[in-house]
This record gives structure tokens, C-alpha cells and sequence, in this order.
């Protein structure tokens, strides 16, 4: 019998998450949860199974409920939602489609999603509550700290470190040993060929740093 998780999230990632749930041996989809004023129910899967908000969550505990992930894009809010969650008494699960491909002793942390398409070379290390999206390709060595979100179709050669709570945008493209910050931001179909640093958006063939993050810490 699989074991009944949670998803917090009820945008287009939410469907993502909800497929590799399914696709997997591990885990029952028990349904979607989000609070009031971020819910958007235009999907008839998800209205079908919205739980409601965090109102639900100590119910859902005493059910036997205990795992959760969060399905939301925002990679500082998703760090957030995790450690509400954790501190609420669930445990972060993680989530590899079958059609991903991962090496082998690759360290992957509580609360990351590999959605199907990727693919994780040997060596790699892999935080938590990261998203490594459709079709990217994390090469060998490469460090992806906690909360990153590495976007479809990214290619990370070997030995890239990309830092906590970074987005790299659909289709960018990052040459090997290369070192970027946190809170960071590049751009779609970018090519990275020097190291970028913290809270910054960087974009461009090659990629170039154009303004602070707004949403630096």
C-alpha cells in the first residue's frame, strides 16, 4: 500500500508534481493544499482534489498524513513553505520520475523533485526543495544548493555550483567549473561562461549582469 502525501501548490507545478507522484511506486496523491489568497483552481484535477489551506494541516496530521511537498515555483517561497511545514510535523518527501536518469549514489535532499526527462550525472550533489525541471541535464559534480530551480532544458556541465534559492531560466546554458551565487536569477537561453555572483540577474549570449535582485535577502 503506498504512502499518502500532500502536495502544497495549486499552479501548473502542482501538475507537474502531481505526474511524477503518480509515476512513481512510492506514494498515494492525497490531494492539494494552499492557502486562500494564493489559490488558483483553473485545473478540474486540482479543483477535484483541493484540501484546502494550512487550516487543514493539523487534521491531516492526526490522519496519518506525514508526507508533503511543495509545489511552488518561487524558490525563497518554497524554502519558506518547507520549514513551516516541517516545523507543522511533516516530513518532505522526494519525487524522481521513472524517466528521469539519475547516477547512482547521487546525494539528492529531502523535498527535491526530478521531473521526468532530466538527467543527473555521477558526483552530483543535490539540496533540498530543489526543482531540477523537464529535459535538464546536471553534469558531473555540479553542487545545486538548497532551493535552486533549474528550469527545462538547462544544461549544467561539470562541476557547476549554482547557490541557494537561484533560478536558471528554460533553455540556459552553463560551461563547466563555473560558480553561481545565491538569490540569483538567470536568464532564458542565457550562456554562462563566467562565474555570476550573489543576488543579481544576469542574461545574454554570453550572459552578462544587468541589475540587482530585487528580491535579495
Amino acid at each position: 500500500m503506498k504512502t499518502q502525501i500532500v502536495i502544497w501548490g495549486t499552479g501548473g507545478h502542482a501538475l507537474v508534481v502531481a505526474d511524477v507522484i503518480r509515476a512513481g511506486k512510492d506514494f498515494a496523491l492525497a490531494g492539494f493544499l494552499v492557502d486562500a489568497e494564493f489559490q488558483c483552481l483553473t485545473c478540474d484535477e486540482i479543483r477535484a482534489s483541493f484540501l484546502g489551506g494550512r487550516e487543514q494541516l493539523d487534521g491531516l496530521r492526526r490522519a496519518g498524513v506525514c508526507y508533503v511537498l511543495v509545489a511552488v515555483g518561487d524558490c525563497r517561497v518554497r524554502l519558506e513553505l518547507a520549514d513551516m511545514l516541517l516545523s507543522k510535523g511533516f516530513a518532505l518527501a522526494t519525487a524522481i520520475h521513472p524517466r528521469a536518469v539519475v547516477a547512482p549514489r547521487t546525494q539528492i535532499g529531502a523535498g527535491t523533485v526530478i521531473v521526468a526527462g532530466a538527467v543527473v550525472n555521477p558526483g552530483a550533489v543535490i539540496g533540498k526543495n530543489v526543482i531540477i525541471n523537464t529535459g535538464a541535464t546536471v553534469g558531473h559534480e555540479c553542487v545545486i544548493e538548497d532551493g535552486a530551480h533549474i528550469a527545462p532544458g538547462v544544461h549544467l556541465a561539470g562541476r557547476v555550483h549554482i547557490g541557494r534559492a537561484t533560478w536558471v531560466g528554460i533553455g540556459a546554458a552553463v560551461i563547466e567549473s563555473i560558480r553561481i551565487g545565491a538569490n540569483s536569477l538567470v536568464g532564458a537561453g542565457a550562456v554562462v561562461v563566467n562565474d555570476i555572483p550573489d543576488d543579481v540577474v544576469a542574461h545574454g549570449v554570453p550572459a552578462r549582469l544587468v541589475k540587482e535582485n530585487r528580491i535579495a535577502n
